[in-house]
């Protein structure tokens, strides 16, 4: 497994954007699917996106239309951009390279980062 290193995460204002970086430890080239998670203050944890190898992504309802993961197989890195941030958005934000599919669902194991916190103020 690869380690995974969350960064990009500060405060920012309702409206604003800012660019999540998931950089791994070793090559994410050969991994299927990788994802972005949020998990809020007593909530459960909740999918954000996901890309595959090959390129294919799929989101949350609360991130369809304004946020956009990609993949830099190159820089080991995966991205999300958040755009017209809400402060229902802020959460600490997980990287995870053990994606199942299962039902045409995603399922998370075991492979986390850290995450990397997100604040938005009204």
């Amino acid at each position: 497994q690869v380690q995974l290193v969350e960064s990009g995460g500060g405060l920012v204002q309702a409206g604003g954007s800012l660019r999540l970086s998931c950089v791994a430890s070793g090559s994410i080239s050969s991994i299927s699917a990788m994802g972005w998670y949020r998990q809020a203050p007593g909530k459960q944890r909740e999918l954000v996106a996901t890309v595959t190898s090959g390129g294919s992504t799929s989101y949350g309802s609360s991130a369809k239309g304004r946020f956009t993961i990609a993949r830099d197989n190159a820089k080991n890195t995966v991205y999300l951009q958040m755009n017209s941030l809400k402060p229902e958005d802020t959460a600490v934000y997980y990287c995870n390279s053990d994606l199942k599919l299962v039902r045409g669902q995603y399922y998370a194991m075991g492979n986390w980062g850290k995450g990397t916190l997100v604040t938005v103020s009204s």
